[in-house]
């Protein structure tokens, strides 16, 4: 009774081996048929005819639409003052890899479409997986589409000088997902693209440097005026930043120890820090070499004695 438990019973093998070997044996004869017929072939060269010429339209549209980008972008070079090369560069090539992307999209459905598939299934799929990424990552399409924007429209630049926010300094790097920017003190800021909303660029026009210099009520401002101007007429030689020659406005403000002049220079942008240093530097030794005196406050010292009213000297 217990040895029945462990008798195997007897399986029919060669049956099941047989009929693997008969189906295997119809494909084969399937597949030959179908090599052999000459309608499969024809078929088949019909397809391969409208592959490559669905390749060869969607390389010469590809080819078009970026010849067409790099005349836009020499027109653009061509329209503006201050340019940066690399911006040009960097929106050409980002439009490029998007009209490559899109053209290569469309080319393998119509591919598709030739074998007969279904691409209503695929392009319902596709719309499902790009809603919910689109739903995931909101802040993510939010910073490639600033970013993508703020190339296109051009607002910044590498090398250029903006106030972005709270943050100051100048731009290192420009991408789709962040903007780097180095401050003048040695941070550096990396902001994302959707939470630029206030930018302030500094390079794209001259600035003005202003400076105001004090003389004493004592001096004789015609004088002091003659030898700032002298003096200014030879700064631009002496720094390349300047644009023109400093003006000397005239006579700004009646202060309680002097007389305010005030001089203004057009110089490149972001550059009036270093021009009115240099203009206060040239115009102090000028002014010491004709004697003429700025102002400065004078101490009134008071003696108070022991017998009698209080007595005051300067």
């Amino acid at each position: 009774m217990l040895n029945s438990y462990f008798v195997a019973e007897p399986t029919n093998v060669e049956p099941d081996i047989q009929q693997t070997f008969t189906v295997f044996e119809r494909w084969k004869d399937d597949f030959v048929n179908w090599v052999m017929n000459s309608q499969t072939w024809e078929v088949m060269l019909v397809a391969l005819i409208k592959i490559a010429f669905i390749t060869i339209a969607t390389r010469l549209a590809i080819f078009v639409v970026h010849r067409m980008i790099d005349h836009a972008m020499k027109s653009k070079d061509h329209t503006r003052i201050n340019v940066n090369p690399r911006r040009l560069f960097t929106v050409g090539k980002l439009l490029k890899n998007m009209i490559s992307l899109v053209m290569n999209f469309i080319m393998i459905m119509f591919i598709l479409s030739v074998f007969n598939v279904n691409l209503a299934p695929l392009l319902a799929g596709a719309g499902v997986i790009g809603l919910a990424v689109g739903f995931g990552a909101q802040s993510l399409v939010k910073d490639v589409m600033t970013g993508f924007f703020i190339i296109f429209e051009d607002q910044f630049a590498v090398g250029d000088v903006v106030a972005i926010n709270q943050f100051q300094g100048t731009v290192e790097m420009i991408g789709l997902r962040s903007t780097r920017i180095h401050s003048w003190t040695g941070e550096v800021h990396i902001i994302p693209n959707g939470n630029i909303t206030d930018v302030t660029n500094f390079s794209l026009n001259n600035s003005i440097a202003v400076v105001d210099v004090s003389i004493a009520y004592e001096e004789n401002i015609d004088k002091a005026t003659a030898i700032m101007k002298e003096t200014l007429e030879k700064l631009p030689e002496q720094n390349t930043n300047m644009v023109k020659v400093p003006q000397v406005l005239g006579v700004q403000s009646l202060a309680a120890s002097g007389i305010t002049i005030r001089i203004i220079a057009e110089c490149k942008p972001f550059t009036q820090a270093v021009v009115s240093r240099l203009i206060n530097l040239e115009v102090k030794k000028s002014l010491d070499e004709h004697g003429i005196e700025i102002p400065y406050p004078k101490m009134v010292t008071y003696h108070r004695q022991e017998q009698g009213g209080p007595t005051h000297g300067a």
